[in-house]
């Protein structure tokens, strides 16, 4: 596998599906220079919105957001992956949690640029431990 895998500590916050929401809680972070890894946002039901957050720092991250306000869930665990960008780099990784019967709750990729890429994927806090022994360990 040409991939790093990383464990990251991620956390969420549920806010109104209405414009300028995003933009509101970014802008606080941006104020207090809370540095992210990675940030996800997706519609939850027909009036929520959920925003996944990975941070550099979950203490500062989370301490800056309570005094904002805003009610912060977490942290849990997400695995942050990053290599060479290659036909079938994701397929690989998906097909040996499958092998090992582990379901991925949600995945999010990028082409970054000059040959990289990088996702985040989640899988049910049970199967955690298991999907990082196999993303962890060299393939087979």
């Amino acid at each position: 596998m040409a991939e790093t895998v990383k464990q990251v500590q991620y956390y969420y916050v549920m806010l109104p599906d209405k414009a300028g929401e995003g933009a509101r809680i970014l802008k606080t972070l941006k104020q207090f220079g809370i540095e992210l890894v990675a940030f996800v946002a997706f519609p939850e039901g027909k009036t929520r919105a959920q925003l996944d957050f990975v941070p550099v720092d979950g203490n500062k991250f989370t301490e800056t957001l309570k005094r904002a306000g805003y009610q912060v869930t977490g942290p849990k665990t997400a695995f942050l992956i990053q290599g060479e960008d290659r036909t079938g780099a994701l397929a690989d990784i998906l097909e040996r949690l499958a092998g090992a019967h582990i379901n991925v709750t949600a995945l999010q990729a990028i082409r970054s640029g000059e040959g990289r890429y990088g996702a985040i994927l989640w899988v049910k806090p049970r199967n955690t431990g298991r999907a990082w022994s196999l993303l962890s360990s060299p393939e087979k």
